[in-house]
């Protein structure tokens, strides 16, 4: 089985587009994401025209701040807190990665946590690792009281949509970075997966992942996982962007074609968790918007 994740993502996309309908009806506006984005990357700049266009598909609002390359963290920490101090704004997003003079870190914890849509601010990092909620929004009624990094929560979205369901199950995550793997980790444990994370550290690594009933790769190695390396029916999530350095054709961390044939259900790179984070995107600015009180939210 292959997971859509352009699929779900557009599922989402339609069922926002009529939940933002009805946020404007009801309170007068509609929620309203800022993004920033420093420097002039391509990668980063197409990623926030995607997420312009996104925006623009559901109804919510977005403003789009370009600074230079050249620009001081001062600069970008007085953007951040001119954004935190808006009303108007529900969600304020920090394009990643800044250029290497800025500190990311200092940034990203400058950022209002209940505008935090990226979920990666110190509070919600904290929130995350402290309380056991296992909603996500659109799986059940108990959505988490806070956002969810929104790579992490495609992923689970993607497993849900495929009938996978965590719990008692065994799951291999490859990666233990701050956006990914180690979120991931923490929402699978929260919907009652046994975990395992393993990284470059991790001896007998084809002997971990060929038991895992559930697999994430977020290495960032084309074609990493291989057949020989994941369990028979297993659900395999690839997170990897990478660039084929024969072909120069965009793939992901596992081998897909070899793995496809021995998986149970798995995503493919592009088209899988990819479209699913800028969808998670605009559920946490909808629900920055719900949960800041669009009554007093106004400019």
């Amino acid at each position: 089985m292959i997971i859509s994740g352009k699929e779900v993502a557009n599922s989402i996309k339609a069922l926002l587009s009529e939940e933002v309908a009805g946020l404007k009806e009801k309170y007068g506006r509609n929620p309203k994401l800022a993004v920033i984005l420093v420097g002039d990357d391509p990668a980063s700049a197409k990623y926030v025209h995607n997420k312009e266009l996104a925006c623009e598909r559901v109804g919510i609002e977005n403003l789009t701040f370009r600074l230079p390359a050249q620009a001081t963290v001062d600069q970008v920490l007085s953007r951040v807190e001119a954004l935190n101090s808006d009303p108007s704004v529900d969600g304020i997003l920090v394009q990643l990665p800044l250029p290497g003079h800025i500190c990311e870190s200092h940034v990203i914890a400058a950022i209002s946590p209940d505008k935090d849509v990226d979920g990666l601010s110190p509070a919600n990092v904290a929130r995350l690792w402290t309380e056991r909620a296992a909603g996500l929004p659109g799986l059940n009624s108990a959505a988490p009281a806070f956002p969810v990094p929104c790579t992490p929560a495609g992923c689970m979205r993607l497993l849900s949509e495929a009938g996978v369901d965590p719990d008692g199950k065994n799951a291999v995550v490859l990666g233990r970075s701050n956006i990914v793997g180690l979120p991931v980790a923490k929402l699978l444990l929260n919907a009652g997966a046994t975990v395992t994370v393993c990284h470059s550290h991790t001896k007998n690594l084809a002997e971990i992942t060929s038991k895992a009933d559930i697999l994430v790769a977020a290495i960032g190695k084309p074609h990493f996982v291989t057949a020989d390396m994941v369990k028979s029916g297993a659900a395999v999530i690839d997170v990897g962007i990478n660039v084929d350095p024969v072909t120069g054709v965009l793939c992901g961390d596992v081998d897909f074609d070899a793995v496809a044939a021995k998986a149970g259900a798995i995503t493919p790179v592009p088209g899988g968790v990819g479209p699913m984070t800028i969808a998670m995107l605009l559920e946490n600015t909808v629900g920055c918007f719900l949960r800041r009180g669009p009554a007093r939210s106004t400019a």
